[in-house]
């Protein structure tokens, strides 16, 4: 018996927590919010790690659940008619609410336990898609590693290593932010690249507007806002903006379709591009045709049709090892 009065208990302490989750979400999203509420809000999201999971659930609920959709749609007509606006109780719109949560059941349950940072990552020659709790959609390239925060307040990427192509869903009242060692990206409505080397970070514009800007250092100066065709390269002592004309942006992106395309690209380049999608790593035995240049798309792990084009077309000297493919004279 004082198991089931444990359970019952937590059950309860749950639904509660919930209720007050649903409260804060049916006045900012229905009803005038102030700055009080917001901070309100964000004294209760701290409290306590299931307040937070609890507060996102309900918010990710509200936007891809089609019953609460049509709920939405029904209640916000309904509050918009003075003569209807008394006879609609915060109550009703929390019971709602509440149904939807008890119809995930046993998975929502699992959505509490899940951690406050999640880690995504990809290996060598593999990518992944990634839909966040706000719906931003994330696509990672080859051997990239990220971490997402997810609050209330504001939404944190920290981009360990690696590429991933971003489509933010944006929202003015949570900043989307993405961190890469001391720099920042901060969406203004977008969709953008970012790419981040060992000593060479770059990030494309392909819709809307960032902001890029260093979170500390020598470089905390440095701000660029960003629009649609704009590509930034930073180093960790220069920032370097450059307008791209759409096809060059096309071409940066051309690993979402499994392909590398270069034009004019040096050997010693398409070798380290290569080198991210493949095992066996393309050496470059001759500094003499390091920079001879190639053009042409393949596909990203196709090492073989390129070392063909290599051999056949630049006349120069292939040998195939077990772990490597040396290039030279």
């Amino acid at each position: 018996m004082s198991e089931m009065h444990e359970v019952s208990g937590s059950t309860n302490g749950a639904m509660d927590i919930e209720a007050r989750a649903a409260a804060f979400l049916q006045k900012r999203r229905y009803w005038n919010w102030s700055e009080a509420d917001q901070a309100e809000l964000r004294a209760w999201l701290a409290e306590a790690l299931a307040h937070r999971v609890a507060f996102w659930r309900l918010e990710a609920t509200l936007g891809r659940t089609e019953r609460l959709a049509a709920l939405r749609s029904a209640a916000y007509e309904d509050i918009t008619q003075p003569r209807l606006k008394k006879n609609l109780s915060l109550r009703t719109v929390i019971s709602a609410i509440l149904v939807l949560i008890a119809l995930a059941g046993a998975g929502a349950w699992r959505f509490l336990s899940m951690p406050d940072e999640q880690t995504y990552a990809t290996p060598v020659g593999g990518g992944k898609t990634v839909i966040l709790a706000d719906g931003t959609r994330v696509e990672m390239n080859t051997d990239t590693v990220l971490r997402a925060s997810m609050h209330a307040d504001a939404r944190k990427i920290w981009l360990d290593k690696g590429e991933a192509y971003f489509q933010v869903k944006h929202d003015s009242i949570r900043p989307f932010t993405v961190l890469i060692g001391n720099r920042r990206v901060t969406d203004l409505g977008t969709k953008f690249l970012v790419r981040r080397d060992i000593e060479r970070l770059e990030v494309a514009v392909v819709e809307g507007r960032v902001r890029f800007d260093a979170a500390g250092g020598p470089m905390e100066s440095k701000v660029a806002l960003l629009t649609a065709g704009e590509d930034v390269v930073a180093t960790p002592n220069t920032v370097f903006v450059t307008k791209k004309p759409p096809h060059q942006i096309s071409e940066q992106l051309g690993w979402r379709r499994g392909v590398l395309v270069f034009d004019h690209t040096t050997l010693a380049d398409a070798a380290a591009e290569f080198n991210r999608y493949n095992n066996r790593k393309l050496i470059i035995a001759d500094n003499a045709v390091a920079n001879i240049t190639i053009d042409g798309t393949f596909p990203t792990k196709d090492v073989e049709a390129f070392t063909d084009v290599v051999r056949h077309i630049l006349k120069l000297h292939v040998e195939v090892y077990e772990d490597e493919i040396a290039i030279s004279r």
